[in-house]
C-alpha cells in the first residue's frame, strides 16, 4: 500500500516524513542577474587558475606628456652651457689687467700682419659693443657676432669690451674676449685697438677668409 500522499518516491528508502517538497521535481536555481555568468564555485576556481592572478591597472595620467627635445637641440644647449662655464672659469686664471694690451696670432700668420693690425691699417667692417652685458650674455653675443661676420665675408671687425675700470677686481669682459678669441678657429689674429679706435678698451679682430665653393 503506497505511502500517504504518494509522490513516486522509492518506498524502500523513503521515510514516512517525506513530503512533496523533497520528492517532487528538483527545484531550479534562480536565474543569475543580467550579465553574470551562471558559474558555480568550481567553474570560478578553474577560470581564476587559467588566467592567473589579476593585477589592477593604475589610473591613466590625465596630464599630457611633455614632448622630448630633439637630440640636436639638446646637445646645442649643453654645449652652450659648458662653454659659458668654461669662460667663467678661465677668468680666474692669469687675468688681464685694465691697461694691458691684448695681442695674439696663429702660428701660420706672419708677424707683420699682427703689426699692421695693431696700427689700424685694416679697415674695420663692423663692430659690437659689449658694455653693460653680463659675462654669459657677452660670450653669446660675441660668438654670434663673429659667426655672422664670417658668413658675410668680413675680414676685420672691432669688439668694444671696455677697460673694466668699474669692475671689482679684474676687467671681466676684457678677459672674456681675450680667452674666447684665442679659442676660435675662425680668428687669425687680434690686437688692442690704436688710441684713435678705442685703445685698450677695444680689440681689432682679423677673421679667416670664408671658404667658397
Amino acid at each position: 500500500m503506497p505511502w500517504p500522499h504518494d509522490t513516486g518516491c522509492d518506498d524502500a528508502v523513503a521515510p514516512p516524513a517525506w513530503n512533496a517538497a523533497y520528492c517532487g521535481p528538483m527545484a531550479k536555481k534562480p536565474p543569475p542577474p543580467n550579465g553574470t555568468p551562471d558559474w558555480d564555485d568550481d567553474d570560478a576556481a578553474l577560470f581564476r587558475a587559467a588566467i592567473g592572478p589579476v593585477r589592477e591597472l593604475p589610473p591613466a595620467d590625465p596630464r599630457p606628456a611633455r614632448p622630448r627635445p630633439r637630440p640636436g637641440t639638446r646637445m646645442a644647449e649643453l654645449d652652450d652651457a659648458d662653454a659659458r662655464d668654461e669662460f667663467l672659469r678661465l677668468l680666474d686664471e692669469a687675468p688681464v689687467e685694465a691697461g694691458d694690451t691684448l695681442r695674439h696670432r696663429r702660428d701660420d700668420v706672419p708677424s707683420r700682419v699682427l703689426k699692421r693690425l695693431a696700427q689700424g691699417e685694416y679697415a674695420v667692417q663692423d663692430e659690437i659693443d659689449l658694455h653693460h652685458a653680463s659675462a654669459a650674455a657677452a660670450a653669446d653675443l660675441l660668438r654670434r657676432f663673429l659667426h655672422d661676420a664670417g658668413q658675410a665675408g668680413m675680414r676685420c671687425v672691432r669688439v668694444i669690451h671696455g677697460k673694466g675700470l668699474n669692475s671689482e677686481g679684474v676687467p671681466v669682459l676684457k678677459n672674456l674676449c681675450d680667452r674666447l678669441l684665442r679659442q676660435r678657429g675662425d680668428v687669425l689674429a687680434f690686437h688692442s685697438a690704436p688710441p684713435a679706435q678705442g685703445g685698450t678698451g677695444a680689440v681689432l679682430v682679423l677673421l679667416r677668409p670664408r671658404r667658397t665653393g
